[in-house]
């Protein structure tokens, strides 16, 4: 797997580059509804197709994907309490 690949995959789901799985499954989902040929407005199987190696190639990646458990990463999924830590001793903080 290549980077490109990995956007052109997100370009073909008309996402940016910081998705949760969650709206990945929900994006092939409403793809597939509007490209399939038996029940798509749009009906095109070439299309089908490369909306559903896209998906693999994410959900690939997304497996593959080791969660990293350290103070930075979390800070920054959780940037209230970066925050927080940074200002808890702060008397306009209302802690201590």
């Amino acid at each position: 797997m290549h980077y490109a690949d990995l956007v052109k995959s997100l370009e073909i789901f008309g996402l940016s580059d910081r998705v949760t799985l969650r709206e990945i499954k929900a994006r092939h989902r409403e793809l597939v509804r509007r490209h399939h040929p038996d029940t798509g407005e749009e009906g095109d199987p070439e299309r089908i197709r490369l909306i559903n190696g896209a998906y693999a190639l994410l959900r690939e990646y997304a497996d593959g994907y080791r969660l990293s458990f350290s103070e930075d990463e979390f800070y920054e999924q959780n940037p209230d309490e970066r925050l927080r830590m940074q200002f808890e001793d702060a008397p306009l903080w209302g802690m201590r």
